[in-house]
């Protein structure tokens, strides 16, 4: 109950709950009037100065006079960007890293009373509650308190207040909401603080996805462009990749992946839940990064054809893909190979603090039926028989590899995990694949979670091609235990060097202990021992064979052949190449060589026939000869796909029924070269020169130089090239002004309708304004 009496003008006291005044003071010079908020508060409105220390000394009211609130919130968004390393988000929005303290500063009407206490609450997604640890509530205290929220006083000066507070190391990532409840024993004001982002922290011992080095923290976490390895294996290229995980927009493009997952839709509540363990992160954004079983980003397309959409090679980075996804509503953007959707897996994993890296396997299986074994059907030309093949081996595919902790395998399997977003094969009903660990598919442990015999088929399966005869009846005409998993690649942590890492997979390829290691794997499987050798694999079609037996021929040849390239092979020229034949017996032999060549995409897929001829060669005793072979540039021209990839074959068909079949891979060259003239520095222009060349026999036009860098330009630059002559150079140049300092990539495509894009790229230094 609130009551007012006035006697003097210049003292105001209101008084919550006083049936009767108080004597102040021998007088009652006071004004009691209903205008506090909430029973037991005293407030002295205003008050004669002179008189205030009287009145105070003789007041039994208790102290503060004034309700306290807070009325502004500091982020310190500079000094916590530096401490988690979190400076390069764009936005007011502060971001920081679990597991590590952050400090803000409040500001309120007035210092806080001995008696009064600050309580925090913080929460994170729909219907927060602390059971699912996405809701915690805690006051301030002196030190910090193990495994869970804290909050800390660090220091305050009259009403400014700054505070420390601290999530446990397995916090659910992710963007909370910060609030704040001040309390005395009779009263309490709420105020909402505003929101910041919670993520991985690579920096925090406690956190699973700790990295220990923090020359690899630098490249895996906060690099923001690397490089992709394509090609083949004898002939690999180095392909720039813009992840600007820190371009606008991305952070919060990456937490909207998580909850456009099918997980989240259905129970969004769980799924927030779960969002401390990168396990259950990365399996999720494995599958949301194809949409193959939702509105997932990437649609992927492997025939050759891209009309309503992007071609897979035009990509340059992730950026574009994620803005395209995000701002077209979810709806998934068309097209994408392997390498597109493992360099927007990095961009995602690296933006929410998961150490990630881009990995490159050349000649990789795609083992269908989980036999270990790639099962390939040529005709009597070396054409690949599409209808009968399932399994395939591809040139080259990329996935991603993240570090973090296996809390549900043991420490043993820590570290580097395999993670493939390409759709090629369901996980548990959904397109995914991984987390698979490294350590356990050398140790050939695949029975262990998640996706352990594909990837392991992907690096150890054999390779058999099989001769369909005319009574449908097969025979093995080539077969190979170790071309399957080679050259396992990455970029090189702090230059653009090549590192392989083939060791991390398997022992070598023939060693004692590689045996064993394929031994144990097939017995995982099959759930059969190997008597003290192999296993004996079924094959598709009841077939057996014993790996043992792969690894001679059938028979030993009689003769021995392989391509030769006589020219390099360069885009727009004709090909020239030899077959060489040689007798390794002491009798003269008759052969039917059977030449084929093809189109293909990188998946070895073939798109058009190019080339179909026979020859009858006569070898003498230990003779050697060559069959020349000339492709000419029309005969390729309209078929070649953007992956400038061809397939020659040779089944060579040797007297009593021997038969032998070479196979060639052929990557077309292409040139452009991109260099900086003079210095870069921060907010300064420079100019850079690019060289390209026609690589036709013909005039060119409508061409075009497309630009991209993090942190060199913003979005990308489209500069129109003047026509070309027939193999004409030309210098194109252009301005930069970068934006930030540091290591910086440049990506430079010449684009043309007359011929597949070629690609460049160059790393820029770019110094601090001076």
């Amino acid at each position: 109950m609130c009551r007012s009496w006035e006697t003097r003008p210049n003292v105001v006291l209101e008084i919550w709950g006083e049936e009767e005044p108080r004597i102040l003071a021998g007088s009652p010079a006071l004004t009691i009037s209903p205008h506090m908020p909430g029973p037991g508060d005293m407030m002295l409105m205003s008050v004669d100065k002179a008189r205030a220390k009287g009145l105070a000394s003789h007041c039994p009211l208790p102290s503060p006079f004034l309700g306290v609130r807070v009325t502004e919130v500091g982020w310190q968004r500079l000094r916590n960007g530096a401490a988690h390393r979190t400076r390069e988000y764009p936005g007011p929005e502060l971001v920081v890293r679990r597991g590590q303290t952050f400090v803000f500063i409040l500001e309120l009407n007035r210092a806080l009373d001995s008696e009064e206490t600050l309580v925090f609450t913080v929460k994170t997604g729909p219907q927060a509650s602390e059971t699912l640890r996405t809701k915690a509530i805690f006051q301030t205290s002196e030190l910090e308190v193990g495994k869970s929220w804290t909050a800390t006083k660090e220091a305050h000066a009259g009403s400014t207040l700054s505070v420390s507070l601290t999530s446990p190391p397995d916090a659910v990532i992710g963007r909370y909401l910060l609030s704040t409840r001040i309390s005395s024993r009779r009263k309490h004001s709420d105020r909402k603080l505003g929101e910041f982002v919670l993520l991985f922290n690579p920096w925090c011992p406690e956190d699973d996805v700790f990295l220990a080095s923090e020359e690899e923290r630098q490249e895996y976490v906060l690099n923001d462009s690397g490089i992709i390895f394509r090609g083949v294996e004898k002939h690999i290229r180095a392909q720039g990749w813009n992840y600007g995980q820190f371009e606008e927009d991305i952070l919060n493009i990456c937490l909207s992946i998580l909850d456009r997952s099918p997980s989240h839709q259905d129970d969004p509540a769980t799924d927030v839940s779960h969002r401390h363990d990168p396990i259950y992160v990365s399996r999720t954004i494995s599958a949301m990064v194809n949409s193959n079983d939702d509105r997932g980003i990437i649609q992927g397309q492997w025939q050759g054809r891209y009309g309503g959409g992007t071609s897979p090679l035009h990509w340059r980075g992730s950026v574009a893909i994620l803005h395209k996804w995000f701002k077209g509503r979810f709806k998934p953007v068309k097209y994408g190979q392997c390498w597109v959707f493992a360099g927007v897996m990095c961009t995602v994993l690296r933006c929410l603090g998961i150490a990630t890296r881009v990995v490159s396997n050349f000649n990789s299986a795609h083992d269908t039926d989980r036999n270990l074994s790639v099962d390939k059907y040529v005709d009597f030309f070396g054409r690949t028989l599409e209808d009968l093949t399932e399994d395939s081996m591809w040139n080259f595919h990329v996935w991603n590899e993240s570090w973090f902790a296996r809390q549900d395998l043991g420490p043993s399997y820590n570290g580097w995990q395999v993670l493939d977003a390409t759709p090629q094969e369901e996980s548990k009903g959904v397109f995914r694949c991984g987390p698979a660990s490294v350590t356990a598919i050398r140790e050939g442990d695949v029975h262990l979670a998640h996706d352990g015999p594909f990837v392991f088929a992907e690096v150890n399966a054999d390779y058999v091609t099989w001769l369909r005869q005319e009574d449908e009846s097969r025979e093995r005409v080539y077969s190979d235990t170790k071309k399957v998993g080679r050259c396992i690649s990455t970029k090189a942590v702090g230059s653009d060097s090549r590192v392989d890492i083939t060791g991390l997979y398997k022992y070598p390829e023939g060693s004692r202990k590689e045996r064993q290691v394929y031994s144990k794997a097939l017995r995982k499987l099959f759930s059969v021992e190997a008597p003290g050798r192999r296993a004996r694999v079924r094959r598709a079609g009841g077939h057996g064979l014993r790996r043992d037996a792969l690894l001679e021929p059938a028979t030993k040849p009689s003769i021995t052949g392989k391509f030769k390239v006589l020219e390099p092979p360069v885009l727009g020229h004709d090909l020239r190449l030899a077959l060489c034949l040689a007798n390794l017996t002491s009798r003269a032999q008759r052969i039917r060589v059977n030449l084929s060549g093809a189109t293909i995409l990188y998946t070895r897929r073939p798109v058009a026939e190019i080339l179909h001829e026979s020859h009858a060669v006569r070898l003498g005793p230990e003779e050697e000869k060559k069959i020349p072979i000339a492709i000419s540039y029309m005969q390729y021209k309209q078929d070649l796909t953007e992956d400038k990839k061809i397939l020659l074959a040779a089944m060579c068909l040797v007297a009593k029924g021997e038969k032998l079949l070479v196979e060639k891979d052929i990557t077309l060259e292409d040139f452009i070269t991109i260099k900086v003239l003079g210095p870069a520095m921060v907010g300064v222009a420079a100019v850079v020169e690019v060289m390209v060349v026609n690589p036709l026999l013909e005039k060119v036009e409508d061409c075009m130089l497309m630009v991209e860098g993090s942190g060199l330009l913003q979005g990308q630059l489209s500069i129109d090239v003047p026509s070309l002559e027939p193999q004409e150079r030309a210098s194109v140049k252009f301005n930069i002004t970068p934006s930030k300092s540091g290591p910086r990539q440049l990506q430079v495509d010449l684009v043309s309708p007359h011929f597949p894009d070629i690609k460049g790229f160059v790393i820029i230094h770019v110094a601090v304004a001076q």
